[in-house]
């Protein structure tokens, strides 16, 4: 499991060249992408959220593709559609920006359901059909969108099959003071949009290390006791009186396969407790929904799973 706590470190470090106090993002961005996940993150504009997109792609040598969603877009403008080629009387297969192996789905929540729904295919099964033809899509293809707050006008809720896809929902807030002054630092003085080769963000691993670390995580241990609380505390996301619908099984084996990433990244080769309780709250927190009654009375979803994270007894 070094390795895979090497490939971590290295990339922590080399993005941090460019994204200044977003280390535990990044953190949960690896386990993503070693348990073949995908990453939703919320958060205001003028954080960073690209420059970290564009800085995880280069670490990793990944073909980098971006999607700006806006309320006129159409499912062929992500997957790509069958244009008829009048040079050759047939028609040829244009391929959408989601062919690439880390999608930037920029503002994915200003664009309507339908459009939103194009990637769903691509999320779950890693391929995408076009004219009742199916393509297939890069081993290592990972979805890193973005979404402003819902507060905000001009935007569509993600539906819960939407949600459900994404591995984690992260919020990323404004900096604090130090790091803030450290921004200001180091690109106030430079023109134009930051870029990671600017900041001399390098390459730390190729394709088939990034194999090789998925297939180390994949040969972590899961206990049965581990396995028995990730099933119980997600169980009880549907016995609260405050949520009106609880996580899937989809979101238990999820939390499972993300805790081996999230072991190994520590130097690990078997799950304990805490590598789920880490995982939790990102992991569930869009997949509950509240009841109408702890709406009205203002309670947060957040609060819930942590509170169910602290009430569901841990193996010791």
């Amino acid at each position: 499991m070094t390795n895979v706590r090497d490939l971590g470190e290295a990339m922590e470090r080399e993005i941090g060249k460019a994204v200044i106090g977003e280390a535990p993002i990044v953190r949960f961005l690896a386990i993503a992408l070693f348990s073949a996940g995908h990453v939703l993150l919320e958060g205001p504009p003028g954080t960073a959220k690209t420059l970290l997109a564009q800085s995880f792609a280069r670490t990793l040598g990944l073909d980098f593709g971006r999607i700006q969603f806006t309320p006129d877009l159409m499912p062929g403008d992500i997957i790509g559609s069958n244009l008829f080629n009048f040079q050759t009387s047939s028609f040829e297969l244009t391929r959408g920006p989601v062919f690439c192996e880390l999608l930037l789905a920029d503002e994915i929540n200003r664009t309507p359901p339908k459009t939103q729904a194009a990637l769903l295919e691509a999320m779950q099964e890693r391929r995408v059909t076009i004219d009742g033809r199916t393509e297939t899509l890069s081993d290592r293809f990972t979805v890193l969108a973005t979404q402003n707050p819902i507060e905000q006008q001009g935007v569509y809720p993600l539906p819960e099959a939407q949600l459900d896809r994404f591995l984690f929902k992260l919020a990323i807030d404004y900096p604090d003071a130090d790091a803030e002054r450290a921004i200001v630092a180091q690109y106030g003085a430079r023109s134009g949009t930051p870029r990671p080769e600017d900041s001399g963000v390098a390459q730390v691993a190729d394709a088939r290390e990034i194999a090789e670390a998925v297939a180390a995580v994949r040969q972590v241990t899961l206990v049965d006791e581990i396995v028995g609380y990730v099933v119980d505390l997600v169980r009880a996301t549907r016995d609260h009186p405050d949520l009106a619908t609880g996580a899937s099984p989809r979101a238990a084996a999820a939390l499972a396969s993300a805790a081996r990433a999230a072991a190994a990244l520590e130097g690990r080769d078997y799950v304990i407790p805490d590598d789920v309780k880490l995982l939790a709250l990102p992991l569930l927190r869009h997949r509950v929904i509240l009841s109408p009654t702890a709406e009205i009375d203002g309670r947060r979803t957040d609060d819930i799973v942590a509170e169910l994270i602290e009430r569901v007894e841990a193996p010791r």
